[in-house]
């Protein structure tokens, strides 16, 4: 992208202030030009731009870049990883490894119950009828070889579709603003490993699956599964530019935390600035079946994740500084990330604390498409899938009525921070 400084800054501020992303202060010649949005194929519009312009305000090479927070040095940045920063799920590439290599353990006296607090009777029945003779409490199963077999497709079945091979509900009882048990229950089978052992087994399924062609399946259990995964080249070079221009620049996933921290090695993001769901873990460092709370929920509790309102809690925890309760509450501007980027209506919470720029990359998902298409702030950026991209969706998306999933899981009107109904939105950037 061509840089001409002060002229081609003047211009794109002059842009912003219409859509009330930045106030333009008098324009005059940075002292170093700011790092490029180098990739432009696959941003849609005036995508690249924006980001651009994003960089060119908050980047330290801004000769007037806001003291937007007196108690940091640099803005922060944060990105959801799955289908965000990478097509696919990596938590998924490292589930398929975990069944095709045996790596899941039998449960504590062989009672899948103990896996999750949110699991069906139905559900632990049917995985200790699939899986309980196969091994002792504690040893891992072997769902790579055929005696596995049933045992693999019952688990792969629980976690894929949230039912059992015969279609009874897995999960109950869970707050979908905070946890989403059938993600949950990934790094929950993780039991018995260490933190170093589960970023071994990541790393080696993130070798396979960027190794296999795009379209790729593998053989898990008895049927196939998707069996690549591939780096956004646009997103790898837009937080190379991020990093350049001194952003501080985080992710923060539903995956869990060692997988993700495997793959963020990749787009120059270290272990540090990683939220994934964490494991707790017993004296020797082994994970528990229990995850980590924030804010109000003790570790242990299993009811918030780093899933919608928990990804902002942890955000603000991890990122900010903020303890107990305050976390789960939106913090002042001065303590919230400028720029976001999601995919789903699990990013929606701290896509919407974002001060300046929020990036919707665009999957067909209700809430998330409803509030980015209204950008009743101006603030919100809309851009396809940058690897295969979903085709338009044929109808709107059903903002006035059930676009949003209350806590209980009962539908309602997506609202704006106002409380009126944003109406039905149609599809316009696929």
């Amino acid at each position: 992208m061509p840089r001409h400084w002060p002229t081609a800054l003047a211009l794109t501020l002059s842009a912003a202030t219409g859509a009330g992303l930045l106030a333009a202060p008098p324009v005059q010649a940075a002292p170093h030009p700011c790092p490029p949005v180098t990739v432009g194929a696959g941003w849609y519009g005036d995508n690249q731009a924006r980001l651009q312009q994003l960089i060119d305000r908050y980047g330290r090479c801004s000769p007037y870049r806001p003291h937007h927070r007196p108690h940091r040095d640099k803005p922060v940045a944060v990105f959801d990883w799955d289908n965000t920063v990478v097509k696919n799920d990596v938590g998924d590439a490292t589930m398929f490894w975990l069944l095709r290599n045996g790596r899941i353990r039998q449960p504590a006296r062989g009672d899948w119950t103990t896996t999750s607090r949110h699991l069906t009777r139905a559900a632990a029945g049917a995985l200790a009828a699939a899986c309980g003779p196969l091994a002792r409490p504690g040893a891992p199963l072997p769902t790579g070889t055929p005696a596995g077999t049933v045992c693999a497709d019952e688990i792969n079945a629980v976690y894929g579709t949230a039912a059992t091979r015969a279609g009874a509900a897995a999960f109950a009882g869970w707050n979908r603003r905070t946890t989403e048990p059938s993600y949950a229950w990934l790094p929950q089978l993780m039991q018995g490993w260490t933190a170093r052992e589960i970023r071994g087994f990541a790393a080696a399924a993130r070798t396979e699956n960027l190794a296999a062609p795009i379209g790729a399946k593998q053989q898990v259990g008895s049927g196939q599964s998707t069996g690549w995964v591939r780096y956004y080249d646009q997103q790898k070079d837009l937080i190379a530019a991020l990093h350049k221009a001194g952003f501080d620049v985080w992710i923060s996933s539903a995956s869990p935390q060692p997988v993700v921290e495997v793959w963020a090695a990749g787009v120059g993001i270290d272990a540090k600035h990683v939220i994934g769901i964490r494991n707790t873990t017993t004296y020797g460092g082994r994970f528990t079946p229990h995850i980590q709370g924030c804010g109000t929920v003790r570790d242990g509790a299993d009811t918030m994740i780093t899933y919608i309102d928990g990804k902002r809690c942890w955000i603000n925890r991890e990122v900010f500084g903020v303890r107990g309760a305050a976390a789960e509450r939106i913090q002042p501007p001065a303590r919230r990330q400028v720029f976001a980027a999601g995919d789903s209506d699990t990013d929606i919470s701290f896509l919407r604390d974002a001060t300046a720029l929020r990036l919707a990359v665009n999957r067909n998902k209700n809430e998330l498409m409803c509030r980015a298409y209204d950008n009743s702030d101006g603030r919100w950026i809309v851009n396809p899938m940058f690897i295969e991209p979903k085709m338009q969706k044929p109808g709107p998306y059903p903002c006035a009525t059930t676009g949003y999933v209350h806590p209980d899981g009962t539908a309602g009107p997506v609202l704006r921070a106002d409380s009126s109904v944003i109406p039905d939105q149609p599809d316009s950037v696929f």
